[in-house]
C-alpha cells in the first residue's frame, strides 16, 4: 500500500509541473508586428513591381556564362563551407540536448590483487590478500519535472534554425558577391574600349594642332594643353585593366580556383549583364519574412527566451529514480550468492541555489531584452536598406537615361559635323571635337550603366533573393 501511494504521489507531482521560464511568442510591441512595416514598398512604378522575388534571381540576366559562375561558387565556396560545417555542429547539439535526461544506462567491471583494511571492517587482525572483482549493471530515468531539459531542446533548436539562416546570409551574399565581379570586368572593359577611342582621337587631335602651329595657324600652348589633355588620359588607362584584374581575382577566391581554370569568356567579357523586364520586388511583409537576417534575429530571440527557463530550472532538485545489479566479492564466488548485490529506489539531488543562480536567471532576461532590441534593429534596418536601394536604383537609371538622351545628341550633332566637314563647311578639328565629345558622353553612360547594375544588385541582396536555391534540409523554423 505504502509503495502504491508513493507512484500515485509521484504521478501526480508529474502530471502538476510544467516548464519553468516563459513560453516563446513574439511582443506585441516587436517591430516586426508594425502594421506600418508591412505594405507595399515605395518605389513601385516604371521601374520595379510588386511581384514576388525570385529564388534564382540571377538567372533574370539570362547569362549562360554568369550562371555557371554562381553554380560553381556554391559548389565550391569556402564561405559556404564554413557556414555549412557551423549547421552541422548546431544540428549535433540539438540531439545533444534531445539527449539529456531520460533513460541512461552504464556497465562497469573490475578486477585487481587487492589487501584490503581490516580496520575498516571494525576487525583487528590483517585481513588475507585476494583477488577482488566486480562486475555491475546500472540503469536510471531523470524527470524533467520543471521542464529545464524542455527549455535546453528549445534553446538549441532555435539556435539550429539561427545557424540555417546564418547559411542562407552567406549564400544570397556569395551570389551577389559573384554577380558584382562578373559585372565589374565586363564593365571594365567595355570602358577599357571607350577609353582608347577616346585616347586615339585625343592622339589626332594632338597631331592636327601640332600641324597647324607648323603651319603658322596655332601656338605653342594649344599645342601643350592638347597634350596634357592626351597624357591626362594616357595616365587614366591602367585603372581599367587594375579593375579588371581585381573583379577576376575576386571570382577566383569566390569559386576556390585559379583565374586561368575559370568559365570560359570571363575574362573577355565586354557588355554588361542586363535584366530587360521590371524588377519585382515583392512587398513589406514578404521581406521581412524573406530576409534571411530577419530569420537569424528572430531565431536568436527564441533561443535567448528559452534560456531563460534553463537558467530557472537550477533553482529546482534534479530528480530521477534507478537500479543496480550486480556481484562483488573474491573473483571465484564471483555471481553467488553472497557476493550478489542489487538496488531500487529515488534519487534527488538539489545544490541549493547560491552561488549567483538567481542572478543567471536576472542576466538570461536582460539578454532576451537585447535579443529583442537586436531584432528589431535588423528589422528596420532590412526596409531602410531595401527603401534606400529602391531610392538609389531609381536615380541611377534616372541618370542613365539623361546620358543616354544626351549621347543620342552628342551623337546628333557628331554625325552632323561629320557631314559638314565633308562638305568643306567644317574643320576637321571641328570634326574630332565633336566625335570625342560624343565619345566622352558614351564612357560617362558606360559608366552610369555600371552603377545601375551595380545598384540592382544591391537591391536584390536586400530583397533577400536567392537564399531558398539549394537550401539543404532543416527543421522549419518559426516564422516572425
Amino acid at each position: 500500500m505504502k509503495q502504491r501511494l508513493a507512484i500515485a504521489a509521484l504521478g501526480l507531482l508529474l502530471s502538476a509541473c510544467q516548464a519553468v521560464g516563459p513560453d516563446y511568442k513574439l511582443p506585441d510591441e516587436a517591430a516586426v508586428k508594425r502594421g506600418d512595416l508591412q505594405g507595399q514598398l515605395a518605389g513601385e512604378g516604371n521601374n520595379v513591381v510588386s511581384a514576388p522575388v525570385p529564388a534564382d534571381w540571377w538567372r533574370l540576366y539570362k547569362d549562360p556564362r554568369l550562371d555557371e559562375l554562381v553554380r560553381q561558387a556554391m559548389a565550391s565556396n569556402t564561405d559556404l563551407r564554413v557556414a555549412a560545417a557551423n549547421l552541422q555542429r548546431s544540428r549535433y547539439q540539438v540531439q545533444q540536448a534531445e539527449s539529456a535526461g531520460g533513460w541512461s544506462a552504464g556497465v562497469k567491471a573490475e578486477a585487481q590483487r587487492l589487501q584490503e583494511s581490516g580496520e575498516a571492517f571494525l576487525l583487528t587482525e590483517k585481513v588475507p590478500v585476494a583477488n577482488i572483482g566486480s562486475v555491475g549493471i546500472s540503469t536510471s530515468y531523470q524527470f524533467d519535472l520543471w521542464g529545464t531539459l524542455q527549455r535546453g531542446i528549445e534553446s538549441a533548436q532555435a539556435s539550429a534554425d539561427a545557424a540555417q539562416a546564418a547559411a542562407d546570409i552567406a549564400r544570397i551574399t556569395l551570389v551577389a558577391d559573384v554577380v558584382r565581379s562578373y559585372t565589374q570586368v565586363c564593365a571594365a572593359n567595355e570602358e577599357l574600349a571607350i577609353a582608347n577611342e577616346s585616347l586615339d582621337l585625343q592622339r589626332q587631335s594632338t597631331e592636327l594642332t601640332q600641324r597647324l602651329r607648323d603651319a603658322g595657324r596655332g601656338d605653342e600652348t594649344q599645342v601643350t594643353r592638347s597634350q596634357t589633355q592626351y597624357k591626362s588620359l594616357r595616365a587614366d588607362m591602367p585603372r581599367y585593366e587594375a579593375a579588371r584584374q581585381a573583379g577576376l581575382f575576386r571570382l577566383s577566391m569566390l569559386l576556390a580556383k585559379p583565374v586561368d581554370q575559370l568559365p570560359a569568356g570571363t575574362g573577355s567579357c565586354a557588355e554588361l549583364p542586363h535584366i530587360a523586364q521590371l524588377l519585382p520586388v515583392g512587398d513589406g511583409a514578404a521581406l521581412l519574412k524573406r530576409r534571411p537576417d530577419v530569420r537569424q534575429a528572430e531565431r536568436q530571440l527564441a533561443a535567448a527566451t528559452a534560456r531563460i527557463g534553463v537558467a530557472t530550472g537550477a533553482l529546482y532538485p534534479d530528480i530521477s529514480i534507478g537500479a543496480t545489479v550486480g556481484t562483488v566479492g573474491i573473483l571465484d564466488n564471483l555471481g553467488t550468492g553472497p557476493t550478489n548485490r542489487w538496488g531500487f529506489g529515488p534519487l534527488i539531488s538539489w545544490t541549493v541555489p547560491t552561488n549567483g543562480a538567481r542572478a543567471r536567471i536576472h542576466e538570461a532576461e536582460a539578454a532576451t531584452q537585447g535579443a529583442l532590441a537586436h531584432f528589431d534593429g535588423v528589422v528596420l534596418n532590412a526596409i531602410r536598406e531595401t527603401q534606400t536601394g529602391l531610392a538609389q536604383y531609381t536615380a541611377q537609371l534616372q541618370r542613365r537615361d539623361a546620358l543616354d538622351e544626351a549621347g543620342e545628341s552628342a551623337k546628333e550633332a557628331a554625325d552632323q559635323t561629320h557631314r559638314f566637314f565633308q562638305a568643306g563647311r567644317a574643320s576637321f578639328l571641328a570634326d574630332l571635337q565633336a566625335t570625342r565629345t560624343y565619345t566622352d558622353v558614351r564612357a560617362q553612360l558606360a559608366a552610369a550603366n555600371t552603377q545601375v547594375a551595380m545598384s540592382q544588385i544591391d537591391l536584390f541582396l536586400a530583397l533577400g533573393g536567392g537564399w531558398e536555391s539549394g537550401r539543404t534540409h532543416a527543421a522549419p523554423a518559426s516564422k516572425p
